[in-house]
């Protein structure tokens, strides 16, 4: 059967395939609309994939991303954001959505996942020692643990309070309150759900 499109443009389509929740009729959209763009918006593309992984680091202390010439992040070292504050969430872009409510002044800490034992995710593939060194270290008085309402995010949520507790670490501990619906993950849900859920955090029993 002679093929249906060029070999460059169904190459194009398979790579952008494999992006998480692109179907293979979107990837063919996106593809076509590469296409048909102006150059200077394939280019600006194209730079943007390139340097993205020489320009962007990870933060040593909170793992949130930060530009590749920043020794730590921003909202950590801002002396106006309470370290003896800690947002607990599972990746770099939750930050983003909990930053946008305008509500929290604390700082964050990125676990880099959630507890999930049949993707092979257990607790040590986890940021958690990094968690109490800083409690210590920072002498944290609370921590809100923002993973997400998923059963992974409970389940991580949970380890959190039983290892700090065990590590005889004296800290509050607080959950996001029910204004995010279970199933929903941090990134996509609304700002006012999101402030809600920060204003109403409830302590762990």
């Amino acid at each position: 059967m002679p093929r249906l499109l060029p070999a460059a443009l169904e190459k194009l389509i398979d790579e952008l395939g494999r992006l998480p929740g692109v179907g293979q009729r979107t990837a063919e959209r996106y593809a076509y609309y590469l296409l048909r763009a102006d150059q200077r918006i394939n280019d600006s593309l194209a730079t943007a994939v390139h340097d993205i992984h020489a320009l962007v680091k990870t933060c040593p202390v909170t793992f949130a991303l930060i530009d590749a010439d920043e020794e730590v992040s921003a909202l950590y070292s801002d002396s106006d954001r309470d370290k003896k504050l800690i947002a607990v969430v599972e990746e770099p872009l939750d930050i983003v959505s909990l930053e946008r409510t305008g509500l929290f002044k604390g700082t964050y800490h990125v676990l880099g996942g959630a507890m999930s034992p049949i993707d092979g995710i257990g607790p040590e593939q986890l940021h958690i020692p990094e968690l109490l060194k800083r409690i210590r270290e920072d002498e944290v008085g609370e921590l809100i643990i923002a993973t997400n309402a998923s059963v992974e995010g409970e389940s991580t949520a949970l380890f959190l309070q039983k290892h700090i507790r065990d590590a005889g670490l004296d800290v509050k501990m607080s959950r996001l309150a029910r204004g995010i619906p279970v199933g929903v993950d941090l990134e996509y849900a609304d700002q006012i759900t999101l402030g809600h859920a920060l204003e109403g955090r409830r302590n762990f029993s």
